[in-house]
């Protein structure tokens, strides 16, 4: 393969790349570049999420240890790799920034790759690394995301890389079966352990000084910079858990965050931090496509709780309290039912009441008590697991955190359905003549 006429210096990127053992930057970034430009469903699917249509004409070329026919260029700012997205006469070329384990994207460093970019006609940066964000096109570090330079700058964590892989394979999207195998090795490597691409795995040390406070019965300061800390920690690790729940139920499983927190980080971290602050609380929504709702997910400092649950609007078909409990009741099988409660919400400034599963399923009449007269309006359903000292300790939060997600969806969540209005029925009363065929039918 020739090397385009402005590169002095590059690799085409190689499914075996010839590097140092050492090396596992250098021999992940190859491995997943040759897959990209191989496997066509995997490089079109990743290349939308940085807003790049791939054609059916489109060529993909990708390239390592590049550099460009430019003096301005320094040896130590060579780009990782190159994509480069060929269709006719038409080309869109990104550079390629990545760090694998726990090593950290550097602000300074991209920036100097968006001048670059500049001068070498690139039209944008992608970087990679184990850092997680919400969306592709938002970038993690904040610096980048205030820089002036208009060239944008994207991103992809590993594990999102990996959910791609599992997606594709878990839903036959691939239709060439050696481009599958490729993609199943692709996975397979970026799986294993020795590869270097990690899950979000412990909370900063902020978590244990906030939790400290908290404890004692005192209040998170507005402008707390643990705080803060805490908040970004844990947006990366919802965001894992979207990745976790979307590699374990085959769809693209995203946070629910309003459309205005979702176009400015500052906003929604702002928002965060004052629930944080007022309420002692965590939270976050997972949208699961087909499920009956968004999966509610709150971590409570104060009680040292994680409650997971989903929030059903009761039948209005159903003109008892007792009948509409009836309802909700028959969707839920789970044998694990001992953390499991029913909160109900009722109209007007009446206040919600909470049962646990255990005491509605054994007398349902329990819901209508002190609240003759009112209809239920709003089920939520949700476990509240207290974890005690394990809440407060950085690692062992994200490990009982990430179970206690898929279990409720596994076990409750997954057989929930919504209740929809009746479709409306024909009154015989405003038909007294049938059609001919009719009559016949009957």
């Amino acid at each position: 393969m020739a090397l385009p006429h402005d590169m002095k210096q590059g690799e085409p990127a190689r499914l075996f790349p010839v590097l140092a053992t050492t090396s596992k930057e250098g021999r992940a970034t190859a491995i997943f570049l040759s897959c990209l430009s191989r496997v066509n469903e995997f490089g079109a699917q990743l290349l939308a999420r940085v807003g790049h249509r791939v054609g059916k004409r489109t060529q993909i070329a990708c390239y390592t240890e590049v550099v460009f026919k430019t003096e301005k260029t320094l040896i130590k700012d060579r780009p990782d790799g190159v994509i480069i997205c060929s269709n006719g006469k038409n080309q869109w070329r990104a550079l390629i920034e990545a760090k694998i384990g726990n090593a950290a994207l550097d602000a300074a460093q991209i920036e100097r790759y968006r001048s670059l970019a500049k001068e070498v006609g690139a039209d944008c940066v992608i970087t990679i690394s184990n850092q997680f964000t919400s969306d592709a096109q938002i970038h993690p570090l904040e610096p980048v995301r205030k820089s002036r330079l208009k060239i944008p700058v994207f991103h992809w964590s590993w594990m999102s890389i990996l959910t791609e892989t599992d997606l594709l394979l878990g839903n036959a999207g691939v239709a060439d079966p050696d481009q599958v195998y490729l993609l199943s090795e692709l996975r397979r490597f970026l799986a294993h352990d020795s590869a270097g691409v990690k899950g979000f795995e412990r909370m900063p040390p902020a978590w244990n000084e906030l939790n400290k406070l908290v404890t004692a019965g005192g209040r998170i300061p507005a402008k707390s910079s643990d705080a803060r800390d805490v908040v970004q920690a844990w947006h990366q690790e919802t965001r894992d858990l979207a990745l976790i729940l979307s590699r374990q139920t085959d769809v693209m499983v995203s946070e629910a965050i309003p459309r205005k927190h979702a176009q400015d980080l500052a906003l929604r971290e702002k928002a965060a931090l004052e629930t944080l602050c007022q309420d002692g609380c965590l939270s976050t929504a997972l949208q699961i496509p087909g499920a009956a709702a968004a999966l509610d997910i709150t971590a409570d400092l104060t009680r040292r709780t994680v409650d997971v649950g989903m929030s059903l609007k009761a039948p209005e078909d159903k003109v008892s309290t007792k009948a509409r409990v009836n309802w909700l009741l028959r969707q839920i099988h789970t044998e694990q039912t001992e953390d499991l409660h029913i909160r109900l919400l009722w109209p007007g400034r009446s206040e919600a009441t909470v049962f646990s599963f255990s005491q509605l399923r054994a007398d349902p009449a329990l819901a209508e008590a002190d609240k003759t007269g009112l209809q239920v309006r709003r089920f939520e359903v949700f476990y509240a697991w207290r974890l005690g000292a394990r809440f407060t300790q950085r690692a062992n939060f994200i490990t009982d955190l990430e179970q206690a997600v898929p279990a409720f969806y596994r076990e409750v969540g997954q057989s929930l359905t919504a209740w929809r209005k009746p479709a409306p029925r024909i009154k015989h009363e405003d038909t007294p003549n049938q059609p001919a065929f009719a009559q016949d039918i009957v």
